[in-house]
C-alpha cells in the first residue's frame, strides 16, 4: 500500500523517534529512509540517556529503527525527492529508491526529519531560513510548520544538535500531530493495573494497563531484545564527514 496516513522522511533519530510515537498512537506510519543519519559518524555515543558506558552510533541507529518497526512503522529504503499538495488532501511524494528508479507515496501528514536536505519542499511554500550552508524549517516550537499539514522535528528546525534533543523534539513534533489529527489521545504510558480503573476511572485513549504477568514477560523480553543487540560488536565501519571521502 502507498497511501499512509503519516509519511515521515528521514530515518535518523528525530525522525524514527516521531515515527514510533505516531504508529503507537494508531497512525499508519512510513519511514522513507537514505540510511545517511548523521548519527552514524559518531564514533561512540556517549550522552543519551539509558546507555551508561555509551553506545556504538550505528548500534543505535538500528535499534530505534527496530523499536519504530515493532510499534508499527513501516520503511522505505530511498529519497525523498519531490513533495506536493494533492487536490483532496495530503501530500504525494516522489521517492527514488536506491536502484534510481521513482514511485509516489501518499500521506495524510508528512513530518521532514531530513537533515540537512530540504530541496523536496522547494515547491510548498514553506518557511525556510538559510544559516551559512544550512537551510532550517521554521516551525511554532512543537513541529508545526506554516504549511498545513506538514511538520518537521529534529535538527533541521535548528534544534541543539545532540542525539537526545532530536529523540525529544521528534517524539514531540509527533504528539502535536496526533492531537492536530484528532486522534483521541492523552498520554503514551504502560501503567500497572488498576491504576486507572481502581480509582473508577476508564483508562484513557493511548495509555494501556497491564498485569503483573504481562510486566514480566515484557521486562524479560526486553533482556533478550537488548542483549541480541549487544551480543557482538556491530559490523558496519566507521563513517566520516562526506569531505573526507575518497572520491575514487
Amino acid at each position: 500500500m502507498d497511501r499512509y496516513d503519516v509519511l515521515v522522511v528521514g530515518g535518523g533519530v528525530a525522525g524514527l523517534s516521531a515515527a514510533t510515537f505516531t504508529a503507537r498512537a494508531g497512525l499508519d506510519t512510513v519511514v522513507v529512509d537514505d540510511g545517511n543519519s548523521i548519527l552514524k559518524r559518531n564514533a561512540h555515543l556517549e550522552n543519551v540517556p539509558g546507555f551508561p558506558g555509551g553506545v556504538n552510533s550505528r548500534l543505535f541507529c538500528e535499534m530505534q529503527r527496530e523499536q519504530a518497526r515493532r510499534n508499527g512503522c513501516s520503511f522505505v529504503d530511498g529519497r525523498v525527492t519531490a513533495l506536493r499538495r494533492l487536490d483532496d488532501e495530503g501530500f504525494g511524494a516522489t521517492v527514488e529508491n536506491e536502484d534510481g528508479t521513482s514511485r509516489e507515496r501518499y500521506g495524510t501528514y508528512v513530518v521532514a526529519a531530513s537533515w540537512s536536505d530540504t530541496s523536496y519542499l522547494d515547491s510548498l511554500g514553506v518557511d525556510l531560513r538559510t544559516a551559512g550552508s544550512k537551510t532550517y524549517i521554521g516551525d511554532d516550537g512543537l513541529g508545526r510548520t506554516n504549511v498545513e499539514g506538514l511538520y518537521a522535528a529534529g535538527r533541521l528546525t535548528e534544534r541543539y544538535h545532540q542525539a537526545v534533543v532530536a529523540a525529544g523534539h521528534g517524539a514531540q513534533t509527533a504528539i502535536t500531530l496526533v492531537h492536530d489529527s484528532e486522534t483521541p489521545f492523552y498520554n503514551d504510558w504502560v501503567t500497572p493495573e488498576g491504576y486507572f480503573t481502581d480509582r473508577g476511572r476508564e483508562v484513557p485513549p493511548g495509555c494501556e494497563e497491564i498485569d503483573d504477568d504481562e510486566r514480566r514477560r515484557r521486562e524479560a523480553e526486553s533482556r533478550e531484545t537488548i542483549q541480541a543487540f549487544f551480543a557482538e560488536s556491530h559490523p558496519d565501519p566507521q563513517r566520516t564527514h562526506p569531505s573526507l571521502v575518497d572520491d575514487e
